[in-house]
């Protein structure tokens, strides 16, 4: 299904109609050529990957915004090394803050990115070519009371301080709102995901320079989140099976899927993609408090591998990879801190 958005329906803080359409002018110049808008979804039935071995050795670096050394997260790297992320844990007084880092990754080399007047954003994921993606909020409520309150979330496009509202058009949100953009690749097309008034997830991706979206509807997954995209328009992105349990998904740009499930684990998530088809993501072993998290990577060739940060052995996510096989994302410390993560692999192939 593909549409084009209805931007009155959709929602800025602090920005008028007409600085919205200036932002899209802006845009509209910026952009080359237009990029083939990605096919609906799956019509196989999925595969389900398999372990076949295959290590690969990294050395880990540690990388905190010191406006907050309490909570940091990175969530995208490009094939230039500059990370998404953002510091703040979202609770009540603590919101979300943006940024982009780049090399040689020291405290000067974290730029902040917010959408203008927003009281909550997260930088999620960019490109090559200077365009980043991710959500924002009116909100900073999490943590009230016995019921916390669910923020709003809304989706946005960036490119070198022009910001684009980006929600997907539909007739029945969720309230609050909840739409993200994750990834977005080379050709300008972006993915994400919005919640629906029953409380189901949607994946889709945007068309940026088109200002189109297509619902994605992956063949065995149900209330799928498109997570991350490449080049090729091949997307990673996780929902539930038939079970209900939580796995990871590889939808190729022709329809067919795998699934993506660490053996023994309770449940799976893949959140990023490079143009080698190498996934990257989380996994779960065990439920409730003796859960512990681990990263992993996933090729084609040689299957699943676990990734821990040394600092965070079972409590480490990894979000984001390049083309060179760096990965991003983040661990829990032993003093409950959240702390960014890069990994550098030695011998990647």
């Amino acid at each position: 299904m593909s549409q084009h958005a209805n931007t009155r329906g959709r929602s800025s803080a602090g920005a008028s109609k007409s600085s919205r359409r200036r932002r899209a002018a802006r845009w509209a110049r910026v952009a080359l050529a237009a990029a083939p808008v990605l096919g609906a979804g799956a019509v196989a039935a999925p595969a389900v990957a398999q372990n076949r071995g295959g290590q690969a050795k990294y050395s880990f670096e540690t990388l905190d915004n010191n406006a907050d050394n309490t909570f940091n997260q990175l969530l995208g790297i490009n094939d230039h090394g500059l990370i998404a992320g953002y510091f703040g844990s979202g609770l009540q007084g603590h919101p979300n803050q943006g940024y982009l880092l780049s090399a040689p990754y020291g405290q000067g080399s974290y730029h902040s990115e917010n959408w203008p007047q927003s009281v909550q954003t997260q930088v999620t994921g960019l490109n090559n070519h200077g365009v980043t993606v991710g959500f924002w909020s009116t909100m900073n409520n999490a943590g009230v009371g016995n019921n916390p309150p669910v923020n709003d979330n809304r989706a946005f496009v960036s490119f070198h301080g022009y910001f684009l509202d980006a929600d997907f058009p539909t007739d029945m949100p969720a309230s609050p709102p909840v739409d993200q953009l994750l990834g977005v690749n080379d050709n300008d097309i972006a993915v994400g995901f919005y919640t629906d008034a029953n409380g189901n997830n949607h994946a889709y991706s945007y068309n940026i320079r088109r200002n189109s979206y297509t619902e994605l509807t992956p063949s065995g997954i149900s209330s799928p989140t498109a997570a991350a995209i490449n080049n090729k328009g091949d997307i990673a992105g996780f929902g539930s099976d038939s079970s209900g349990a939580t796995v990871g998904y590889l939808l190729k740009r022709d329809g067919n899927v795998t699934v993506l499930n660490v053996p023994g684990s309770s449940s799976t998530s893949a959140t990023g993609i490079n143009d080698q088809d190498e996934v990257v993501g989380v996994y779960m072993v065990g439920t409730g408090s003796s859960a512990v998290m681990h990263g992993f990577t996933w090729t084609p060739r040689w299957g699943f591998q676990t990734v821990d940060d040394p600092h965070g052995v079972g409590a480490t996510t990894i979000n984001g990879v390049n083309d060179k096989g760096q990965l991003v994302g983040f661990y829990t410390d032993s003093s409950g801190n959240t702390d960014g993560l890069l990994a550098t692999p030695q011998h990647h192939s």
